[in-house]
């Protein structure tokens, strides 16, 4: 335990498998140390079990079916991240906790290990909200629902972000009775208005019953299960999902008592090449509060362990061609601005849009509901010369978590739009849709053109 190691990594999620994985690749000395699971949370409580059971739910098989093949899932990706396999990739596992107690000190289970360069990667855990009486009654998070061994008839779920609609329409389709409770005007707040709008459609199409503008102000036992108590009635349910987001897991190593600085929100503040205050600690996944998905924290992972293994750290963290992904049916995925947002920020911002009506792909599988929606900017020094800048992308169709991968390499690359415009797609794919957007920033097609941004409360009831 007191040996030396070149780098250390603390949490074992997608951030941390990265770092260490990253860091033996440079032919460093790695520890991987994990008071949880290995894999953490999108093996086991994320991103595996719940894309595991959205798809059951989507090929219509029953609950406890999809039940064991959640497990099975979980199971045979796990594998793969355990410290059996993690000791055949040359990194040393170790199962523990782990605390900061000074800039240059870490005691492992109370006993001091050797590092030259630390990454924090200790991810976050289910955030619940101080609602009266929450601790009386018996509630899921993510971390519990996927446990559930039979199929609940009825289900509350408070929050209407990503899991809480994506869990709302999987458990809705196995059967059971679901509301959604959400406090704002609308679920999905961080998309554009009427991608919300389409994916509360499709909810309430599987049965959901969504509740906007809804407040809780407390919860308790029923004769059903738990009875939410809301500003004008209640809703009962036997089973109540906590849903409202994230808290990052920044005390568990002790970082800000180290002297590590803390935002507002407790999170770790880094610096784009992902180093913390503290000389020689870096930092990444969720515990940062940067691009808060399995695909980011992966980066992050990446680009804080090349860091610090380097003598001269240049690897920077881009959040602007992160993508983002609901997958609800239709799948909701974003990369960049919204048009809101661009709007604001940019003048002489252009948006394409086209609507899955007017697509053939779309069409021809009778899935129309959704549109693609590309974002321009002028590039500095050249204006809008070929397109200018591609600043955001929204998609909202059966296909748009693969879909978005075609903006954001467009992003990541800073290529001109143009080349969107000009790249041949098989005829008919769901990505043509993107070139036929993109053709709209140069010609009319389809009666269709370019337009300046601006924001949607402008144009409500436009989009067809």
């Amino acid at each position: 335990m007191t040996g030396e190691f070149d780098l250390v990594v603390v949490g074992a999620g997608a951030a941390g498998l990265s770092a260490a994985r990253t860091g033996r690749r440079r032919g460093a000395r790695v520890a991987l140390i994990s008071d949880g699971p290995f894999g953490g949370d999108c093996t086991f409580y994320g991103c595996v079990p719940s894309k595991t059971l959205i798809e059951a739910a989507s090929q219509g098989v029953d609950y406890e079916t999809a039940a064991t093949r959640l497990k099975s899932t979980i199971a045979e990706i796990a594998s793969t991240e355990n410290p059996d396999s993690l000791c055949r990739e040359g990194i040393t596992p170790i199962e523990a906790a782990a605390r900061l107690v000074g800039p240059k000190e870490l005691l492992v289970d109370g006993t001091p290990i050797g590092w030259r360069r630390l990454v924090i990667a200790t991810g976050s855990r289910p955030a619940v909200p101080p609602i009266p009486g929450i601790e009386t009654v018996s509630y899921l998070t993510n971390e519990s629902v996927f446990d559930l061994e039979t199929l609940p008839a009825s289900m509350v779920i408070i929050g209407g972000g990503p899991i809480g609609a994506e869990l709302a329409q999987a458990f809705a389709r196995f059967g059971t009775e679901v509301t959604i409770v959400e406090a704002g005007d609308r679920i999905l707040p961080r998309e554009e208005p009427q991608a919300s709008r389409i994916a509360a459609e499709a909810l309430s199409g599987d049965g959901v019953r969504v509740l906007t503008n809804a407040k809780v102000r407390s919860v308790r036992s029923s004769e059903q299960g738990v009875a939410v108590e809301l500003g004008d009635g209640e809703a009962r349910a036997e089973q109540l999902l906590v849903a409202v987001g994230r808290h990052p897991s920044t005390d568990r190593i002790g970082a800000g008592e180290a002297g590590a600085e803390i935002d507002r929100r407790g999170h770790l503040v880094t610096d784009i090449q992902m180093r913390t205050t503290l000389p020689g600690v870096y930092a990444a996944g969720d515990v940062t509060g940067r691009a808060p998905f399995t695909h980011g924290a992966d980066e992050m992972g990446r680009i804080a362990a090349s860091n610090a293994l380097a003598r001269i750290p240049w690897h920077r963290f881009d959040e602007k061609a992160i993508p983002a992904v609901t997958y609800t049916a239709p799948e909701v995925a974003r990369v960049g601005l919204t048009e809101d947002a661009a709007a604001e920020a940019h003048d002489g911002a252009l948006v394409a849009e086209l609507p899955l009506s007017e697509l053939d792909r779309a069409i021809t599988a009778a899935r129309t509901d959704g549109y693609i929606k590309l974002i321009t900017a002028p590039r500095r020094g050249a204006h809008n010369l070929a397109g200018g800048r591609l600043v955001g992308a929204t998609i909202v169709a059966a296909r748009a978590g693969e879909m978005i991968a075609v903006p954001t390499l467009a992003m990541r690359t800073h290529m001109f739009p143009a080349r969107l415009a000009l790249t041949v797609q098989a005829y008919p794919t769901w990505t043509l849709g993107v070139r036929q957007a993109a053709a709209q920033l140069f010609i009319e097609t389809g009666g269709r053109k370019a337009r300046p941004a601006r924001r949607q409360d402008l144009q409500q009831g436009e989009h067809s």
